[in-house]
């Protein structure tokens, strides 16, 4: 359904204006402003995302969750799986490196939030990709097995952790700083998981080095503990892991003109790197 159609919907006879917000592969935002001069977020679901493990009530639970937490915008209305945000005036894609404290906060005030509909373990997503791929023609390239083994290590070393809602998609695209403070959005792929997949994401996709991690764990726990830093380690290596199985499926079921083979070579390339690094096989040992 087109957006003008939607927007008149939602808000018959007020909407003034309709504008396309730029990125997004897995969905289409759009500012609507109101006859008053409110100006909100519509966001319009991609195609097929359901096969990404992308569940729109989860998604809308996530974001009020992280709203009342004071991490996201306000979730003002969801209907038909279209979900309607307030809009944040700022800059997309903030540098970051030099903000770990604050990005700590945040993610602290959401895992400490309150509990969220929908699961997210990576050891079960990647499997779940490689089958979906399958499905629909696309088979998992030969690093996968490899991969799969290693992922097999970190699960068991992972096992019994306690859950707690996450974000899960923390790229550089989904924080906004409005001036003067940062906020996250684009909460489709969250759901009740390990903290430390949230911490490794933020950590794997703005390349941090080992200086960097120590000031993000330490902003985050208070403290730095080498069993955190391992934790993170190997909880890299998974991030990457999913991000390559990503791209894989959408090999198979995506319509949009992107390089998706491309895309998942360069996570399982980055990932090889990951268990070559002797801080990393260090960690693989480290006992449950």
């Amino acid at each position: 359904m087109e957006p003008e159609r939607i927007a008149a919907r939602l808000w018959p006879e007020r909407v003034r204006g309709i504008e396309a917000l730029g990125g997004g592969i897995t969905n289409h935002n759009f500012v609507v402003t109101l006859d008053d001069g409110t100006r909100l977020v519509l966001r319009i679901g991609g195609k097929d995302t359901s096969l990404l493990g992308i569940d729109r009530d989860v998604e809308h639970s996530a974001t009020a969750a992280a709203a009342d937490a004071g991490v996201a915008p306000r979730a003002v209305a969801f209907v038909d799986g279209y979900l309607v945000t307030e809009f944040v005036e700022g800059h997309a894609e903030p540098e970051l490196r030099g903000r770990l404290a604050e990005v700590a906060r945040l993610l602290r005030r959401f895992h400490d939030a309150r509990p969220i509909p929908g699961r997210f373990d990576a050891f079960r997503v990647v499997e779940r990709y490689a089958a979906t791929a399958a499905a629909h023609g696309v088979a998992p390239p030969a690093a996968y097995d490899e991969a799969k083994a290693l992922a097999h290590r970190i699960e068991a070393l992972r096992e019994g952790v306690a859950s707690c809602p996450c974000h899960n998609d923390l790229l550089n695209a989904n924080f906004i700083d409005d001036g003067e403070r940062l906020w996250i959005v684009d909460w489709e792929y969250a759901g009740m998981g390990d903290r430390f997949f949230d911490l490794a994401n933020f950590s794997i996709n703005h390349e941090l080095d080992d200086a960097a991690n120590a000031a993000l764990l330490g902003a985050y726990f208070g403290e730095l503990r080498d069993a955190d830093l391992a934790a993170l380690r190997l909880m890299r290596f998974m991030s990457d892991f999913r991000e390559a199985m990503w791209g894989v499926v959408q090999q198979a079921i995506s319509e949009l003109e992107f390089d998706f083979v491309r895309y998942a070579d360069d996570h399982f390339a980055r990932l090889e790197r990951t268990a070559a690094d002797p801080a990393f096989l260090a960690a693989l040992e480290r006992p449950a």
